[in-house]
């Protein structure tokens, strides 16, 4: 699909950014995108930069309410307190759109080594395993690299404890083994998993995170620990020694329960039916403050929204504020969303989302069509006073994934995540990880970003999509 018409009076030299271009290719020339936005841009980023209000607001938030897993009383709490402030801070359009969510509870959990001596060893449940009796799991470890070295060793795993203890690759493909890792050792008679933390680094601090069952085994609790303990556990079955552990776990499924994501919007100035979605999730996981994962995300797009609103600015189209309920463990929010909005899908315009931790921004992932690519990746250089100038091929994020799914172009935040992994779901996801200036750039980032989409002429080209309500 090429550029509209309309484009041409804007972008300079537009037949040539219609055509498809290589992901790695070098960032574009100045352009009149870039001229007309330039002056907007700087203001837009001063002020974002200006102070550490952003940082602030995502310490309150995370000090007062604490860890907000969905189902939680925390988390439903934290919903009404940002509708109360986004009130007070004068955005238009605040509300609460309804969701339902699933309900996870830990309860009380431990693990014990018993042999080849005593020792308690830190551990989390993983997000939806199922509990052990009251008395505990008490059984032989089985450590393994991986899936083919528990299927050598099949004939050995019925009846004990698999432990993972599968080295740290990257998040993507170390993950599999937290989402499959219960099914895999049920299906060789294994009556309970552990997994090494899926982190490149910790100090002995476990993390949590989404499992997951099917119907080819019985579900069998599951539960991860620190790097440093399945390295023990491991070189003591490689001498030879017996390893027993009790495990305990209380962890159980309730009924779901209502919630919503949080919405307020900076309505357009002449086509306010046409939306850019900049948004962030609000629930976490049940340890630490969830300030990286991801109240920081949602928090720099809500202070994203206010600088524009502080400096006068308001964009053609509608900029709309989504705070996501249940990333974490369901994705409800962002089905809700989907559904809520059906009918209006074909206008929206973008949906940007921010989950990776709101450290120093690069710049942004993107999926859509190639010509509205080329539109983006022209808005590249508008970022470059705060280093976010790389616009790449291929982006998103989970709660926005539903309405990309329905041909609405997605945007994720992309960021400095070379410590990422090292706090995520643990104890350690709280907000001294956070730099405040670094925040405040991701600040920046978005509402360029966002101001300029919503602000353009035409909406981006689509093509190859299904339309909404098909």
């Amino acid at each position: 699909m090429t550029l509209r018409s309309g484009w041409c009076l804007l972008v300079l030299g537009c037949a040539a950014w219609a055509a498809p271009l290589p992901a790695a290719a070098q960032q574009p020339r100045d352009t009149g995108l870039v001229a007309t936005y330039r002056a907007t841009a700087d203001r837009l980023i001063a002020a974002a930069t200006a102070d550490t209000a952003a940082w602030l607001r995502l310490a309150e938030l995370t000090d007062r309410f604490g860890s907000r897993i969905s189902g939680s009383e925390s988390l439903e709490r934290a919903l009404d307190w940002i509708l109360v402030e986004m009130r007070r801070d004068g955005l238009e359009s605040v509300r609460g759109e309804p969701a339902m969510v699933p309900h996870w509870v830990r309860g009380s959990e431990s693990l014990d080594l018993v042999e080849p001596r005593a020792a308690r060893l830190p551990m989390l449940g993983l997000g939806r395993s199922v509990g052990t009796p009251p008395e505990g799991i008490t059984a032989p470890v089985l450590v393994v690299h991986d899936t083919l070295e528990l299927r050598a060793r099949a004939a050995e795993a019925r009846g004990k404890i698999v432990l993972w203890d599968a080295p740290y690759v990257s998040y993507g493909e170390t993950v599999t083994y937290r989402w499959n890792g219960a099914i895999w050792a049920a299906q060789v008679g294994a009556v309970a998993a552990l997994l090494r933390s899926v982190s490149p680094f910790e100090m002995r601090q476990p993390h949590t995170g989404t499992t997951h069952y099917d119907s080819s085994a019985a579900p069998i609790p599951f539960a991860a620990i620190s790097i440093e303990d399945a390295a023990m556990l491991h070189r003591m079955q490689g001498r030879g020694q017996p390893v027993v552990v009790t495990l305990k776990m209380e962890a159980h499924m309730l009924p779901d329960v209502a919630s919503k994501n949080v919405v307020a919007e900076l309505r357009g100035s002449e086509k306010p039916d046409e939306v850019v979605v900049i948004s962030g999730h609000l629930d976490s996981w049940d340890v630490g403050t969830g300030a990286m994962d991801d109240a920081g995300g949602f928090v720099a797009a809500w202070q994203a929204l206010l600088v524009m609103k502080r400096l006068g600015l308001r964009p053609r189209r509608t900029v709309r504020l989504v705070g996501w309920t249940n990333e974490e463990y369901g994705t409800r929010g962002g089905l809700a969303y989907r559904d809520a909005h059906l009918a209006d899908l074909g206008k929206h315009d973008l949906a940007i989302e921010s989950d990776g931790g709101v450290f120093r921004p690069t710049g942004f992932g993107f999926t859509g069509s190639d010509s509205a690519f080329a539109v983006v990746r022209a808005i590249g250089p508008l970022l470059a006073p705060v280093g976010a100038d790389t616009i790449t091929k291929g982006g998103g994020g989970t709660d926005i994934g539903p309405i990309m799914q329905r041909g609405v172009p997605g945007m994720g935040l992309n960021d400095d995540g070379s410590r990422y992994f090292w706090y995520h779901h643990s104890d350690a996801d709280t907000v001294d990880k956070l730099d405040a200036r670094e925040v405040a750039k991701c600040v920046a980032a978005m509402a360029v970003m966002a101001y300029v989409v919503a602000d353009l002429p035409q909406q981006l080209p689509r093509g190859g999509v299904p339309p909404a309500g098909e």
